[in-house]
């Protein structure tokens, strides 16, 4: 994955569209799914709680079918970008005590892979107003291209692939 630059107002109006759009849709959709399985599969004195909850599973699965399909239209361009970096840092996340670890001993990998990852949060930060620890974020971003341009590697995080995850 490559860090791209976010309009981050079209993000914010985007994000608060999308989610304003599955509110309504898992709403409107569990109403009538409900309804249906209550008119269908049941009588008017015994409990609904089960169909109730059925509806909310068929309306969830479709929201999450219609998603899965328009996954790839220009509207979800940013919202999907920072889902999927939220999904990447979060595996980065999960290994970096190891990740570090390697970091001390100039592994190359490992600051291309922090490199990523301080880039990347920094980005999410600034995209949904998170300002409270940027400082020391940015200060982890100096130190690590400091190391990095002693052993001359590149500052870009384009050289980040999440294969590299794997020997961690």
């Amino acid at each position: 994955m490559k860090l791209k630059e976010i309009d981050k107002s079209r993000y914010s109006r985007h994000l608060k569209i999308v989610f304003g759009g599955i509110v309504v849709a898992l709403l409107f959709l569990t109403l009538i799914t409900s309804s249906l399985l209550i008119q269908v599969f049941s009588t008017p004195e015994a409990p609904h709680f089960w169909f109730n909850l059925g509806g909310v599973a068929v309306a969830a699965i479709i929201v999450i079918f219609v998603l899965s399909k328009l996954r790839r239209h220009p509207f979800l361009f940013e919202v999907v970008y920072v889902w999927d970096l939220k999904q990447i840092l979060n595996r980065i996340y999960r290994k970096q005590r190891k990740i570090e670890a390697k970091l001390e001993e100039n592994d190359l990998d490992a600051m291309i892979i922090m490199n990523f990852q301080y880039k990347g949060s920094k980005q999410l930060y600034e995209l949904d107003d998170n300002t409270i620890t940027i400082e020391n974020l940015v200060l982890k971003i100096k130190a690590l291209e400091g190391r990095m341009q002693e052993v001359r590697l590149s500052l870009s995080t384009d050289s980040f692939d999440p294969a590299m995850l794997e020997k961690y």
